[in-house]
Formats: structure tokens, sequence, C-alpha cells
């Protein structure tokens, strides 16, 4: 099973050994949808192959002089046969269009759980643009896949199985000619499939590509216009754009070379010449004749729907196999499910720490600190000294590479990690914030907060007062990542909703960097509130808030340079002193 963070349980696991088992074991979750489907088929298939039977026998009716009530018969029989088609058409249809559905649904039910189970460090290496065409566009050719796709498939299958079954009923030899057609269009149907599977990849790959550029612009559309690139960029859309219809065009290229569709008319010609001898043989009479070469007409429909129904398929699939190749990707963390999920004390142990982002540069190297429960501790370092990437191995967001993380006694890897992470509040310089409330993203990791809760968070963090300036207060809904925000109040709000998860571990990652010297003393006075009885550590170039701090811990190059308190570190580290000389 692919290893995850987070992960719900279900009454049923599809199979991803491959992508076919993968849509079989999707499809099998609905069986009485896909039995309507095979069932319907088969008697739609049958049905049709009754018109022309009917029609013959009504031909032998009025050559034979038979007589009118044979006649009444034979049409009473053909209408009532088409109703009973018609119905089963009609089960066809509908259970294929919902099964098309429910796949489609379950499918991106289990991408989405799959992508949020992921860690950071696949996240890390994806393209939003491209993990967005894969949850919409591909879950939806899949969906596509089944209805028209396997629909028209297993529909045109039948078309071909019922002329084998009623053509024995008027001379076995007629089988002859459709049984050489069927060969001969299973080996080019093979060959189509072959060179079709390439041209849909590469279509679904650069459909991808096209919308990771078309989401890069839109992300970072005001650093386009802010560099006044918008020319350029267009002009790369452009280049995406024209790729992706190369391969379109390409795969439209293989669906026109439709070779069974040259063996059609040979097929109706030689049907006609076999049983016209048949007949001049007196071995099969002119309702016969008439019967079978109906029947041959059939093989039109498989003919003509195999070539839209297959490029169907075949896209589905190639879609199923990127879907599937993210939900089986790999990750290096798990929930740990049976791990402690106890209450922590806040104390951090950093033991020979080593880590990497890549396998090759070491951002940390051989890092030990202790830090005691309800201490405050600031970590400073140059710009790419590995600060942050502390901050990041704490709740566990990446591995260490080396040596072991201890929280309140327990090493980190034996956490459960949501219980780990539900304790550790990390508030960092670029703030996230959702398209929803002001409330709703307060309360975010705590959705049953009051609004009385809230509030108080709120007033702690210095942010009920531009709050409640806003025409609709705490209900104001802001834009994605609160653009619509100050830098200063979009941090505020991040402190709001870590005062009310009430964490035993309080991360700040440069978190008052884009606040006021006046707001500041304010905030500084609720963090100082806010960090009585927790842990707290600091990230941070205010020399305020290092000077205040239990304990420094001096990064260079990924390394521990000295630990100390504020006096201890400017009397004997150089490296404190450089940087605290930077903010004198």
């Amino acid at each position: 099973m692919t290893i995850a963070e987070f992960s719900i349980s279900k009454t049923w696991q599809s199979d991803r050994r491959s992508p076919v088992r993968w849509l079989w074991s999707h499809a099998m979750h609905h069986k009485l949808l896909l039995l309507g489907i095979i069932v319907g088929a088969f008697g739609n298939g049958m049905g049709a192959g009754l018109v022309p039977m009917f029609i013959g026998r009504g031909f032998d009716i009025v050559t034979k002089n038979l007589g009118v009530a044979a006649l009444g018969t034979t049409a009473l029989l053909l209408i009532g046969s088409q109703l009973v088609r018609g119905v089963l058409m009609l089960m066809r249809n509908f259970s294929s269009e919902a099964i098309g559905q429910q796949v489609e649904r379950d499918a991106r039910d289990e991408l989405y759980l799959s992508l949020i189970g992921k860690n950071m460090s696949f996240h890390d290496n994806q393209s939003t643009g491209d993990l967005m065409a894969r949850a919409t566009n591909d879950v939806r050719e899949i969906n596509l896949l089944f209805n028209p796709g396997v629909n028209l498939v297993i529909g045109s299958i039948n078309f071909m199985i019922a002329p084998f079954i009623l053509v024995p009923s008027i001379h076995p030899q007629l089988l002859i000619v459709p049984a050489a057609y069927a060969l001969v269009y299973g080996f080019l149907l093979k060959g189509y499939l072959d060179s079709l599977r390439p041209a849909t990849e590469a279509e679904r790959k650069t459909f991808g590509e096209l919308n990771t550029t078309l989401a890069e612009a839109i992300d970072g559309v005001e650093t386009v216009k802010g560099a006044a690139q918008e020319a350029r960029e267009t002009a790369r859309f452009d280049r995406a754009l024209k790729k992706w219809r190369n391969a379109f065009v390409r795969q439209g290229d293989i669906e026109a070379k439709f070779y069974p569709l040259l063996l059609l008319g040979l097929l109706q010609a030689a049907g006609l010449f076999h049983s016209l001898l048949l007949y001049r043989w007196g071995q099969i009479g002119v309702g016969d004749v008439v019967a079978f070469n109906g029947m041959l007409t059939m093989f039109g429909f498989p003919t003509f729907a195999a070539q839209f129904a297959y490029s169907r398929v075949s896209t589905g699939m190639s879609s199923a196999r990127r879907v599937l190749h993210l939900i089986n990707a790999e990750t290096t963390l798990d929930q740990n499910t049976a791990g402690f999920d106890g209450e922590m004390d806040g104390s951090v142990i950093f033991d020979d720490v080593t880590f990497s982002y890549t396998g090759e540069t070491n951002a940390l190297e051989n890092v030990s600190f202790a830090v005691k429960p309800g201490q405050t501790v600031a970590i400073v370092g140059q710009t790419g000294a590995g600060k942050s990437t502390v901050t990041k191995l704490i709740n566990r967001t990446y591995d260490v590479s080396a040596g072991k993380i201890i929280i309140g006694g327990v090493d980190v890897r034996d956490w459960n990690l949501e219980a780990l992470r539900r304790q550790i509040s990390i508030i960092e310089q670029d703030i996230y914030l959702f398209s929803r409330s002001i409330a709703e993203n307060i309360a975010f990791g705590a959705p049953n907060a009051t609004r009385a809760e809230i509030m108080a968070a709120a007033k702690a963090a210095q942010a009920h007062d531009f709050i409640m300036s806003f025409k609709d207060g705490y209900d104001t809904v802001i834009g994605q990542r609160g653009v619509t925000l100050s830098g200063g109040q979009r941090q505020r709000l991040a402190l709001a909703r870590a005062f009310l998860t009430d964490p035993k571990i309080l991360i700040l990652d440069d978190s008052t960097s884009a606040i006021d010297s006046a707001t500041e003393d304010k905030i500084q006075r609720a963090i100082e509130e806010a960090s009585r009885g927790r842990t707290t550590i600091l990230i941070t170039h205010r020399l305020s808030q290092i000077r205040w701090a239990d304990m420094i811990v001096v990064l260079k190059k990924g390394r521990v340079a000295m630990v100390g308190d504020h006096d201890t570190l400017f009397r004997e580290s150089e490296a404190y002193r450089n940087i605290f000389a930077r903010y004198e």
C-alpha cells in the first residue's frame, strides 16, 4: 500500500497494480450497473439481428403467398422484439452513464485523498497546473472512457456477435465471410490501438503542460504585470498551446487512418456474392438472402463506432495512467496511526540532525541543541543558514536524513503524525489564507471553535479592530491567499489562528516581518502572553524579539555555530555579532 501522511478508512480498496486493474476494480464496485451494460448491449445486438431475420421471413411469406395473417404475425413479432430492444437499450445507456459518473466521482475522491496524503517532498516536485489537469480533465476522460467509450465498444462487440448466433440458422456456410472479416478486423484493430496509445498519451501530457503554463501565468500575474512581461508570457502560452494542438492533430491523423472502414465494402460484396451462390445452388431462399445481407449491415455499426469509441477508450486509459501514477507515487512519511498520541510537554531535542532536500547538498548538518518545556528560543543566522528548515523538521513536514528529533521525550518518527502536528503551530512569513470568511480562516485549525473564542483569539493577535472595520466583520470573505489584506493584517490573522489552537509548541518563522513598529509592540505583548506555558521558537531578525529569548541558536551554513543567551553570544560568537551588527 502507498505510504501516506493522511488517509481515510474505506470499506473497499481499489486495485492499483495497473490502470486496467484499477479501472476494473472501480467498475466492479458497481456490479449491477456493469451487468446492466452487458445485458442491455447483448439484447440490443440480438434485437438488431432479429430485424433482418423477420424481414427475410416477410419476403418468404410474400413470395410464397402464405397469406396476410402470417405476414401480420411476423410484423407483430418484429414490433415486439424492437420494443424489448428499446427497453434494453435504455438500460444499457442509463447504466453506462451512471457507472461513468460513479467511477469519475470515486476516482477523483481517491486522487484527492492521495494528494492530501502526500508529503511535502512530493509536492515540492509537482506543478500545480499539471495536478489540476489530472484531477479535473484526466478524471473526466475516465468518465468518457466508460460512456460513450466502453458503452459503444461492448455494443459494437455484441453487434458482431449477433450474426454469428443467428446466421447458422440460415446456413452454416454463410459464417465464412463474417469470420474472415472478424479476423482481419481484429488484426487491424490491434495495430490501430498500438499506434493510438502513444498519440493519446502525448496529447494528455501536452495538455498537462498547457495547464501548467496557464496556472503559472495566473498565479504569478502580479509579477508578470510588474515586470511588463505580458507579451512574453502570452508567447510562452501560445507555444504550449501549439504543442498541444500538434499532439491533438497527430491523434486525429491516426484516427482518420482506420482501415476497417475499407473492409466493410468488401465484406458486403463478398457476403452478397456468397449468398447468391448458395441461392443459385438451391440451398437457401430469397428471404434467407435478404436476411443474411441485412445482418451484414450490422457490421457497419462496430466499424464506424469503433473509430470513435476506441479513441475514447485509449484517451481514457492514458488519463488513467496519469492519475494512477500520482496515486501510486510513494512518499517517505506515513501517518503512523499506531504511534504515540499523548500530550507533549513542549521539550525539543535535536540530536546530531542532518537533512537534505535533494539528497545531494545538506541543508542542515550535525545540528544538536535542546529546548526545555516553556522556553523561548530564537534561531538566527544569515539567509540560507537553515533556520526555516529546522521548523519544518519539528512538525515532521520533512523527515531527517540522519540523527533524530525528540519531541516531548518521543522521537518524532514514533509520534502519531496527527497528534504531533495538532500540538504544534507554525506561522510563516508567507501566510496562506483561504477564500473563505475571516472567521473560518481563524478557526481553520479548530473548526468547532465558537464565535466568542474566535474573537478572543483575534483580540489577542491585535486583529479584532481591523476586522470590525470591514462591513461584514468576521463574515467578510477574503480573496485567495488574503490578497485583499495587507501583509500585517494577514500575519495577525495567522497569529489569531495559532492562538486559537492553543499549541504546546508555537513556531514563529519571521511572522512579524510585515508589521509596523506600533503594531509590533502590541503583538509583542500578545506573543509574550501566548508564550507562557508553552515552548516558543522564533525565527526573526527583530532585535526586540531576539533579546528576550531564553536561548539563541546561531546557525551558519547549516551548522550550529553557537548556543547561548544574547549577552554570551554577543561577547563570544563572531557569527552572532556579524548578524547583530546588521541591525545595530
